[in-house]
């Protein structure tokens, strides 16, 4: 579980990000959507710690974010970037078992857990090819089996952070990625995902928090936020909003 409240984040003397309060609850998945520049990618790294609040508080599992020791906090904490920098050519297997390193559950454990995570994301069939000899896409859901592998099972509401995590991937992967993350949450986890795929969000979040210009412009159920006045607002984007004829959830559908 994590919680934000009243933060901001400055950058060269301009607020890029004002006045968030949100929670992520076990079980719970909460997609954050806005445009370039909104501030998304900043509320992550204000969340993780990487980016430094100019004001407001963050909890961890109810305690001040500062107070977790590095360790501590990779054992309750994981964050999948944009992009993630590897230049050795490490098998995919010992990549996946980096999300293992804070953690002492034991070789056995581990394997079964670097399995798990490999399958989790359709990565095991590439649990002995050389990271640099995998596609972007590839690459991408290797390193979600990291970061699922480092929280795994997820039962103890462990946070997961995840930043554009579909943007490399054709269709069929991009709703393996998110069910994947959907069955992390399931088991408890808390997880806050940053998409620009409205209808993927409508499909997976159960809450989705809208950002417009550093600030939040609406956060609730996906019924509540996804509707043509708001994302006309946000996106300049005219839509029409139905219900998909099998899950019932919202359909947006550019006009």
């Amino acid at each position: 579980m994590m919680r934000a409240e009243n933060v901001s984040v400055h950058r060269d003397g301009k607020c890029v990000l004002a006045d968030i309060d949100v929670t992520l609850n076990p079980g719970e998945m909460l997609g954050v959507l806005g445009p370039n520049g909104a501030g998304k990618s900043t509320l992550l790294g204000a969340l993780c710690g990487e980016l430094k609040t100019s004001q407001g508080q963050l909890w961890l599992d109810d305690q001040p974010l500062a107070h977790w020791s590095g360790q501590q906090r990779a054992q309750r904490l994981a964050v999948l970037p944009q992009s993630s920098t590897l230049s050795f050519a490490f098998k995919v297997q010992e990549v996946v078992a980096m999300g293992r390193l804070p953690h002492d559950s034991g070789q056995h454990r581990d394997t079964e857990i670097i399995q798990a995570s490999l399958e989790a994301a359709d990565a095991l069939h590439l649990s002995d090819r050389s990271y640099l000899a995998l596609s972007g896409g590839e690459r991408q859901r290797v390193h979600l089996a990291r970061v699922l592998a480092q929280l795994w099972p997820g039962e103890g509401g462990q946070t997961l952070l995840l930043d554009e995590p579909t943007s490399m991937l054709d269709p069929l992967h991009q709703h393996t990625t998110l069910q994947a993350v959907r069955e992390f949450a399931n088991r408890g986890g808390a997880v806050m995902v940053i998409l620009h795929d409205l209808n993927l969000a409508a499909r997976y979040c159960d809450r989705i928090l809208l950002l417009e210009s550093g600030r939040s412009h609406a956060i609730g159920a996906p019924d509540a936020v996804l509707v043509p006045d708001a994302l006309r607002a946000v996106f300049g984007l005219e839509v029409l909003v139905q219900r998909h004829p099998e899950r019932g959830h919202p359909l947006i559908i550019a006009r």
